[in-house]
Order: C-alpha cells, then sequence, then structure tokens
C-alpha cells in the first residue's frame, strides 16, 4: 500500500514558510443541534467576517451530528438517551483534529458544557454568557424575556446567566411557552412554513408584561430572526448573532458593519 503524502505548510514567497498563515486559529464547530440552525450559524460567520478573499474568512472544523440525542428530552425526561457523551465526543474528536477552539451553536447543550470543558483542554466559547451579557446591557436595568426550549427554562440555563449579569430574567407563561415550543418544533424544527405572526404576538406579550427586550435563547428561533426580517429589532437579542460576533473576534478578525 503506497504512503499517503503529508500536506506541506504553504509557503510565502521565495519558498519560505508562512507561518503566520500556517498558525491562523482554527473553529471546532459542535454542529447538528439542530442543523438548520448550525447551517444558519455558518452563514452568518460569513456575514460577520469582513474578508477580501476566501483565504480572509474564519478557518472552521464542522461536526455535524445530527443524531445527537434530543438535549430536552434528555434534560426533562427520565430515561431518554443522554446527548452529553455524544457532543462530548464530538469535542474531544475535534481537539485531537486540531482546532484551536470550540462553539457550540445550541443553548439547550450548554447544560453540557461543562463535561465539554472538562473533557478538552481548549477554549468553549459560550453562546449563553454572551448572550446574557449583551441583553443585559440593552435592557438596562429592565426584565430580559426568555424564549427558548422547556429543557432550557427547566434548567435555568439562561436565568441563572441573566442574574450572574445583574440582570431580571422574566419567563413567559404557558400559553406564550407553548406558542415558543410550537415555532421551535412544529415549524422550524419540522421545516414547515414559520408563523412570522405568532413570533411577533410572544413578543408582544412579553413586552407588555415588562420586558425590555426578549433573549432568543434557542438557535431555532435565530433561524426565524435571520430569515425572517427580524435582524435590527431591537427588542430582540439574537444567540446565534452574539456567539457569531464572539467567535469572529477570539479568531482574531474584524467585525463587519452590520455585527459590530
Amino acid at each position: 500500500m503506497s504512503e499517503v503524502p503529508q500536506a506541506a505548510a504553504p509557503e510565502g514567497p521565495g519558498g519560505r514558510l508562512d507561518l503566520e498563515d500556517w498558525s491562523r486559529p482554527v473553529v471546532g464547530v459542535l454542529g447538528g443541534l439542530g442543523p438548520a440552525a448550525t447551517s444558519v450559524f455558518l452563514d452568518v460567520l460569513i456575514r460577520a467576517t469582513v474578508a477580501g478573499t476566501d483565504q480572509e474568512h474564519l478557518d472552521l472544523l464542522v461536526s455535524q451530528h445530527s443524531t445527537t440525542p434530543d438535549r430536552t428530552a434528555g434534560i426533562l425526561e427520565p430515561g431518554a438517551p443522554d446527548p452529553g457523551p455524544v457532543i462530548v465526543r464530538d469535542a474531544v474528536m475535534l481537539q485531537r483534529a486540531g482546532v484551536d477552539l470550540l462553539v457550540l451553536p445550541c443553548n439547550t447543550a450548554h447544560h453540557y458544557a461543562r463535561q465539554v470543558e472538562a473533557a478538552t483542554t481548549i477554549p468553549l466559547l459560550s453562546i449563553v454568557e454572551t448572550t446574557a451579557r449583551a441583553a443585559v446591557q440593552r435592557a438596562q436595568g429592565e426584565p430580559v424575556a426568555v424564549f427558548a426550549t422547556e429543557g432550557n427554562i427547566h434548567a435555568e440555563v439562561y436565568q441563572d446567566a441573566i442574574r450572574a449579569h445583574g440582570g431580571t430574567p422574566l419567563v413567559p407563561d404557558r400559553t406564550v411557552q407553548d406558542d415558543i415550543n410550537h415555532l421551535i418544533y412544529g415549524q422550524v424544527k419540522a421545516g414547515a412554513p414559520v408563523d412570522t405572526a405568532l413570533f411577533d404576538a410572544c413578543t408582544d406579550r412579553m413586552i407588555a408584561r415588562g420586558a425590555s427586550v426578549a433573549v432568543l435563547g434557542c438557535t431555532e428561533l435565530s433561524v426565524v430572526y435571520d430569515q425572517h426580517g427580524y435582524r435590527g429589532d431591537q427588542r430582540l437579542v439574537d444567540s446565534l448573532t452574539e456567539l457569531a460576533r464572539i467567535t469572529v473576534l477570539r479568531a482574531g478578525k474584524e467585525l463587519t458593519e452590520l455585527f459590530r
């Protein structure tokens, strides 16, 4: 059997090794949770990065592990398949492949972030921490509504993070949460048309209850935000956008004007 040739490091002028390019950070994306949200995240990363050529964009390795067990079921249902070990294995795989930092574009999966951090030695950028910080800053002392999955709400992922940053979380009542669940599972995850009037009504009801802003703490809601004309709505703090911002900056790149 012939030996597979090893890839050579890129060469600069005069055939010298261009170590600056060779040492650029590689971002590992723990994706597939869900697939549409990961696709939007990758697209947002491209739009958020100042780049004049292909080579000026971020280097990524993406694990699109769509068969990872459901995160909400793993939190709420005794005996349900545990997604934690699957997410951890993917993180270890990406680290062994040579990535320099990890991102997890799924809010509910943040419940398993400590397991990932315990099994790896590279940074895991937190979608929850960066989003909670941005939301509390924008709310300026007013309550922050939390739109998320049942599992995320039950584990108080965003409630704890918002309090840690000095804010006041406001959780939807049963009727609003049922509507949020339908948007997430019955529409975006199911590939069905999105009822934007329902999305607007959920936001309006939480603002009427006293919220200054609403955190889109589920990346399926980020799909709605990005693809249905909500980008720039100051009532909404989108978690996928905030994760993209911190990813671009931590990778040493500049944000485009739209994402500053």
